[in-house]
Formats: structure tokens, sequence, C-alpha cells
């Protein structure tokens, strides 16, 4: 009992030191967010639907692009403790490529946003100002892509504090220009929401050029990263992209759930998507704790199957899961306890408040589930499986979830139209199943990598 202990504080120890810097970086990141939502929100309910609807068709394509590059991640890590360091310069500039190829078709999907709002039915009154707000995003698309790409080569080689300084300045920057962009302040034009999407395509080129210049100066990465590896090789791309596309799909699929509910409760009316949009943000801020965590878990596993060391993965695997749902009952307590001091930094508007409070409570139920499902993905990215997993949030997310949610919500199938609530409903089912479904899969590959020795040794 006691050597367990022991254990399972060492353990969770060096995860929370790996995933602290990690879960700051995406508290960073994602307050972005929440700063633009805020402060749009002030100027009016339009430009705070706007932002929701503009960041329902953005976040889907960020986090597959996102989800790809992440490839790299696992994959550093890998050749890092196999200490492999050539490889890992070859596969950081493949996916620089495929990260540069990527950001050409989201450009183009973002300065299409119009008629794709048009064609959802979104009402009218917010189609301009949304559809802008996404223009202005199309400028960032390179150098988040930029950024995601140094983040997972750092990250894959330990080092995780440096991206999260890098993501700190970004936000301390972004409130200002934010200030600037959205008021019209300092002779600039008053551009409201848009003005967030501008924000934000400055602040990701600032943050990119910060972190490449870190890479670039600092001696240890010097000797690893080399430009005579810059050269395409279409091998080494498509199996990163192997690897990389069904986590892409996987966490879009987890995140665009979210942005197709906030565009389905768009035909309900502003407000009710003002609401949904403020659920959504805090939810999307507890979110990042559970992730940062699975990145910790990745990056631990990918270590230890480089160095040969079953056990440890498997250690590390479990450990991380149980410390991932043990951090979010945090989340839950602050969502159960102080829903309106949350609600208020957004909107003073009672009709949603009322709404928001509702969906809030909803949210702290899942946050358990969405906790060891996340993590637990963490560790199969950590072992290299990914496929079956994106399968399996599929199935639970679009399968369950979303169906479940449009019966509850829309229609009188069941019982009379719920609106949102019915909506977060699904998402609670979903996220409970997609977390059992993970915790099997993960059991199966671990069981499956043990009984290959046997069989090995048996058979000589």
């Amino acid at each position: 009992m006691l050597t367990n202990f022991r254990l399972f504080t060492r353990e969770s120890g060096a995860l929370m030191h790996l995933s602290i810097p990690i879960i700051l970086t995406q508290i960073a990141t994602q307050a972005m967010g929440f700063v633009d939502t805020t402060m749009a929100g002030q100027v009016s309910p339009a430009d705070l639907a706007a932002i929701a609807l503009g960041t329902s068709l953005w976040v889907p394509v960020l986090l597959l692009l996102r989800g790809v590059i992440m490839a790299l991640t696992p994959v550093v890590a890998y050749h890092r403790g196999a200490r492999n360091f050539p490889k890992i310069s070859v596969e950081f500039f493949q996916m620089v490529w495929l990260a540069s190829l990527a950001s050409v078709l989201l450009i183009t999907y973002l300065t299409n946003a119009k008629p794709i709002l048009e064609w959802i039915g979104v009402a009218s009154e917010i189609i301009p100002i949304a559809s802008d707000y996404a223009f202005a995003l199309a400028f960032g698309v390179p150098g988040i892509a930029l950024f995601y790409t140094l983040n997972g080569l750092c990250e894959g080689m330990n080092n995780t504090k440096v991206p999260m300084i890098v993501s700190v300045i970004g936000l301390l920057i972004n409130i200002p220009v934010n200030y600037v962009l959205i008021y019209g302040k300092f002779g600039f034009p008053e551009l409201g929401a848009v003005g967030c999407g501008y924000a934000t395509s400055l602040v990701y080129w600032l943050m990119s050029g910060l972190l490449y210049s870190y890479i670039k100066g600092h001696h240890h990465y010097k000797n690893i990263i080399r430009f005579t590896d810059a050269k395409p090789r279409s091998k080494e791309m498509i199996h990163l992209l192997k690897l990389g596309l069904p986590i892409g799909m996987n966490i879009a699929v987890c995140g665009s759930i979210f942005a197709v509910i906030a565009l389905l409760i768009g035909r309900i009316g502003a407000e009710n998507v003002a609401a949904a949009q403020i659920a959504l943000n805090i939810s999307s801020l507890t979110y990042v704790i559970p992730m940062s965590i699975s990145f910790g878990i990745t990056i631990r596993v990918g270590h230890a199957l480089g160095e040969k060391e079953e056990s440890s993965a498997i250690e590390r695997s479990t450990i991380g899961i149980v410390v991932a749902g043990l951090v979010s009952l945090l989340s839950v307590a602050t969502l159960l306890l102080f829903p309106e001091f949350l609600i208020r930094l957004y909107t003073s508007d009672p009709t949603i408040t009322a709404t928001a409070a509702t969906l809030l409570t909803l949210t702290a139920i899942y946050q358990f589930s969405d906790a060891l499902q996340t993590s637990a993905n963490g560790a199969l990215r950590g072992y290299k499986d990914t496929k079956v997993p994106m399968m399996l949030a599929i199935a639970s997310y679009w399968g369950l979830a979303l169906p479940l949610g449009v019966i509850l919500g829309l229609t009188y199938y069941i019982v009379p139209p719920m609106g949102e609530t019915g909506f977060w409903i699904g998402i609670l089912l979903g996220l409970t199943v997609a977390a059992v479904l993970m915790l099997l899969r993960l059991r199966y590959i671990i069981k499956r990598r043990n009984e290959i020795p046997m069989q090995i040794a048996a058979a000589s």
C-alpha cells in the first residue's frame, strides 16, 4: 500500500510538473476567447451573438488543424525517449509543411463564411458581423498553425514552460489591442466584434514569432533542428497525416458538437445563443485543465514507450486518468458554487442570466466524465492509437449527443421542446458514454501489448 502511494505521488507530481505549464498555456489561449466574448458583449447582444456564431464556424476547423499538428508531440516524445534526435528534425519540418498546406484550406473556408451562415438560417441581423469576424480571423491562420507546430515540438521535448510564457504574453497584449480595435481608440475605426478577429490574428503572429526566436536561439534546439531537413518528404508527411488526422477528427468532433449546437440554437434567437455562448465559453475554459493533463499523459507515455518501459507506460496512463478525474472535481465545485459571479462577467441581462445559470449546472455535472474520456484519449495517443478513438468519439457525440439534443431541444418527439437545455442533456449523456468507451479501449490496447511478448516467447 505504501509503495503504491509513493508511486502515485511520484508520478502525479511528475505529470503535474509537466502539465501545469500546459494548463496555463491553454488557459491563456482560451482566455483570449473569453476576453473577446466579454468585451464584445459590452457593445451589444448582436456583437456577442456574432462572436458566438463566428467562433462556431471557426472552432471545428481550428481543432482539426490543432489535432493534426498534435501528432508531432507523441512522435517527438517517442524519438526523444529513444534518443533519436536526427529524426526529430525531419518530423518537425514535415509538420511545418502539413500545417502550411492546411492553412490555405482554412483561409478559403473562413473567407466564405457568409454563404454558410445564410445556408444554416442564422438570424439575418447577426450574419454581417459574424462573417466579417471570420474574415478577420483568416489573416491569423498561418500564424496560429506555426505556433501550434512550434508548441508541439517544445512539448515533445519536455519543454512546456516557454510556450506558457509566450501564451501569457499573447494574452496580455490581446487585451489592449482588443480595446483599441473594438471601441475605435487612437484613431482606429470602431470595429466591434470584428476587431476581436483582427486582434486575435495579430497576437498569434506575434506569439509564433516569439516562440520561433526562442527555438532558433537556444543552444539545445540548434543541435537538433537542422534546416537541411526542411525539404518536403512525402513518406514522412503521409505518416504524420495518418497519425494526426484521426487525432484532429477526434478533437474536432468533441469541439464541433458545441459549435453546431450554438449554430442550431442561433435559429431560436439572439438571447438564446448568447446564453449558450456564455455556458460554452466557461465550459471551454474548464476543459483546458483535463485536456492539458491529457497532453502531459501523452508525453509521459510516449517517453516510456520510447525507452521500452511498458510497465511505466501502464502506470503513467492509470495514474494520469485518476489525477485528471480528481482535478475535475474543482471545476465541478466552482460551477455549482459561483454561477452568478461567472455569468456577471459576461452580461447583466436577466433573461440571459437565468438561462445560462441552468446550463452551467448541467455543465458542472459532465465535468468528471469529460475528464475521464479526455485523459484516456491522451494515454491512447501516447500508444499511437488514434483511429479507433476517433470512431468512438464520432459515435458518442454525433451518433448520440447531437441527435438526442436535437430531439429534446427542438422537437416534440419525447417532451415539448426544451431549447438549449435539451442540447446540454444530450452532451451530458454523450460524454458519459465516451468516457466508458475510451477507458475500455485503453484497457484493450494495454492488454494486447502485454500479450504480444508472451506469444513471441511461446512461439520460440
